[in-house]
């Protein structure tokens, strides 16, 4: 922990304790006898923490501050770029959970447990998420009742029965499966779960089921190294058992940005002589690949595999074909203007 850290551990402790030995402190703070004297002399110099030391009861103690005395207050804890986002997504994340259904006993102390963290640095949680903003994209409406269900069975390790609408296959199912893990991914929640009828792993949309059951029977379970293997080693969300590598070059204009991003856990990263930029990833499904292909145009080639290659390109002249077919007369006035 920090300096500033430490200072609040011995606040606490002194407040909680009444008298603290010095012991206690070089146990509680991991640090070493001189960095805790240092501590306790810059709290009192500095700070004007009323600490003394009680000889009769071997240990330190806060005494009660004389009239006119300079006042003690700490200094502002604040939190770091990770920390305070983690904190409020906590918060967005818990918000969203319906407060009257399975899980409310469970989420109401973990919000007044963030709401004291956020209340501890400069300023009360209601300032902190007026000024700090957390926006999140792709994120699609989900159905609460479901989720608490899903949660429910997860935890509870029961099998569930569930109605399930696939959107690229436009198809409604009824199939039973063994919960595993939720998945927060992109704003949207998944279910990693081992589906009875295809006899093997998948990952389902949590709003893309459209009724849910418990069923009293004992899940089948799977490793975490199964799941992580399975699930985790392509590119996104889809998951496949054919894995392979893409390998897209940036241009040097895109390669400011791109450098600094991890698009994989696995990705393998170089910068070619002329600045742009190389980036090699697995993945089991293109669909995911692709579209994020896509949103960089002109900026990215795909130099492997080929297959994704002609993809890409296919998509690149189907959208073309669409966009020439919609607007005839825009693109006539194109074409006829000067360059």
């Amino acid at each position: 922990m920090d300096r500033t850290e430490r200072f609040y551990k011995i606040d606490q402790l002194l407040s909680e304790q009444k008298v603290v030995p010095f012991s206690m402190l070089e146990e509680r703070l991991g640090v070493s006898r001189a960095t805790v004297k240092r501590d306790l002399e810059y709290m009192r110099n500095r700070l004007h923490a009323p600490i003394v030391w009680d000889r009769d009861l071997g240990g330190y103690r806060l005494e009660q501050p004389q009239k006119g005395a300079a006042q003690y207050e700490l200094p502002g804890l604040w939190f770091s770029p990770a920390e305070i986002h983690a904190l409020l997504t906590m918060q967005h994340l818990l918000s969203g959970i319906d407060s009257g259904g399975l899980l409310s006993p469970h989420v109401k102390p973990l919000q007044l447990r963030l709401q004291s963290l956020l209340d501890s640095g400069d300023g009360e949680m209601t300032e902190i998420q007026k000024r700090i903003r957390i926006l999140g994209m792709g994120g699609r409406a989900m159905i609460l009742d479901h989720f608490a269900v899903v949660a429910s069975a997860l935890l509870r390790r029961k099998r569930l029965l569930i109605s399930y609408f696939a959107r690229g296959r436009n198809a409604l199912t009824e199939r039973e499966v063994s919960p595993q893990r939720l998945v927060h991914y992109r704003e949207n929640w998944y279910l990693d779960a081992w589906c009875h009828l295809r006899n093997e792993l998948r990952s389902f949309a949590i709003d893309g089921i459209r009724r849910t059951e418990i069923v009293d029977s004992t899940v089948k379970n799977v490793p975490e190294s199964t799941l992580d293997a399975v699930l985790g080693s392509g590119y996104g969300i889809f998951s496949g058992k054919k894995v392979r590598w893409a390998k897209l070059k940036f241009s040097p204009e895109r390669a400011r940005w791109i450098s600094s991003e991890r698009w994989h856990p696995r990705q393998k990263t170089r910068f070619l002589d002329d600045g742009s930029y190389l980036i090699e990833l697995p993945y089991a499904d293109s669909r995911e690949l692709i579209m994020d292909i896509l949103k960089y145009g002109a900026d990215v080639e795909v130099i492997d595999p080929k297959e994704l290659r002609l993809e890409v390109a296919e998509r690149h002249q189907r959208a073309l074909e669409k966009y020439l077919d919609e607007n005839p007369k825009r693109c006539l006035q194109e074409k006829k203007a000067p360059l």
